[in-house]
């Protein structure tokens, strides 16, 4: 596998590679990531290999990101896919400076298209589901926007699997602009999305693109047992990248015992724990392009090495029983030899 063997996105003829490039670390302005030069040299890197896969937000330092992606595409804009999202607060204490309604879509779309020196986004992500604002009142939006060509496709973050397929139905039965992508956060660490949320992207034609593959950089094997005094905490978006990974539950005795794991395993293969992590999520058919996120060029090659990664089914079983999950109610009681009996009456029943 190749960058530039692409792959459809979801249930579209949106042709995208299979690693995406997030752009959180374009800019310095939260304490970590790369300055403009260094962000330079890793867009060139993954455009020179064949990705055309973007991924930023308008609040990635403070606008920074958005605004070296649209400078670094140039005339080149055409052939590369941009993705940006909207729902997070532009002005702290204005309620309506973000959310998910109408008025923080449109005024985000413009700022993005403004930042990015475009008049288009290939695709445009809800990030965080708010939890008020009426699903009809978000995909008519989505459709307007679609309709006025400032966006050609739709897609959602960061939302539960029954408000998401609820989405999907009403923009079936009402004609409106499909969701087409799902960010969800997947990895070796985080594998509560394939519950619910991964089987019901498959279903329902949404293509996954996972976040935090590395889970925090801890997959890397970059952090020990004596990281996990958490020795300051958040404020806002300011620490580094270990409070990062302590806030978000990635560095944790479990984790660091995963992470042994998946060092094990890139040991076996002559590969780093990086791309261990990321291969593995590769694995998974609803998944179409795991983000990477990379302050280095170094960095940006190192997690291009997880498409030449091939797994015995050994190393697959280790990596499996050491990050298991527990699927829980209905799935583990709908598995059970017996339920399955009596709902086929004995019979056997291919599902193809």
């Amino acid at each position: 596998m190749e960058l530039d063997t692409y792959r459809l996105l979801g249930r579209s003829g949106l042709r995208v590679s299979p690693l995406a490039l997030g752009t959180m670390t374009f800019g310095t302005e939260w304490g970590f990531g790369a300055d403009k030069a260094e962000a330079r040299r890793i867009f060139d890197a993954y455009v020179d290999r064949g990705g055309n896969f973007f991924d930023t937000a308008g609040v990635y330092n403070n606008g920074t990101a958005e605004r070296l992606l649209g400078e670094f595409a140039g005339d080149d804009r055409d052939r590369l896919v941009l993705a940006t999202k909207y729902t997070m607060a532009g002005r702290p204490g204005d309620p309506n400076s973000g959310g998910n309604h109408r008025k923080s879509m449109v005024a985000s779309v413009e700022d993005s298209l403004r930042r990015l020196g475009t008049d288009y986004l290939d695709l445009l992500y809800l990030h965080v589901w708010d939890g008020t604002t009426p699903v009809e009142e978000v995909l008519r939006g989505l459709d307007d926007l679609v309709r006025a060509g400032k966006i050609l496709y739709v897609g959602i973050s960061d939302t539960p699997a029954w408000q998401v397929s609820r989405m999907q139905t009403i923009a079936d039965l009402r004609g409106w602009a499909p969701l087409i992508a799902l960010q969800v956060e997947y990895s070796l660490l985080e594998r509560t999305s394939e519950r619910d949320l991964i089987p019901m992207a498959r279903e329902m034609g949404l293509g996954v693109v996972p976040w935090s593959p590395l889970g925090n950089g801890v997959l890397t094997g970059k952090y020990t047992h004596a990281d996990l005094a958490r020795e300051g905490g958040m404020d806002d978006l300011g620490g580094t990248r270990k409070d990062f990974a302590h806030e978000a539950g990635s560095l944790t005795e479990r984790g660091l015992a995963i992470a042994d794991v998946v060092r094990d395993v890139a040991a076996e293969l002559g590969r780093t724990p990086a791309q261990v992590a990321l291969a593995w999520t590769l694995l998974d058919p609803a998944v179409t392009a795991p983000l990477m996120g990379a302050r280095t060029p170094a960095q940006l090659e190192e997690n291009l090495g997880a498409l030449d990664v091939r797994f015995t089914e050994g190393q697959l079983a280790d990596l499996e029983g050491a990050s298991a999950i527990a699927l829980g109610f209905p799935h583990e009681v709908l598995a059970r030899p017996i339920i399955r009996g009596l709902a086929s009456g004995g019979a056997r029943i291919e599902n193809f």
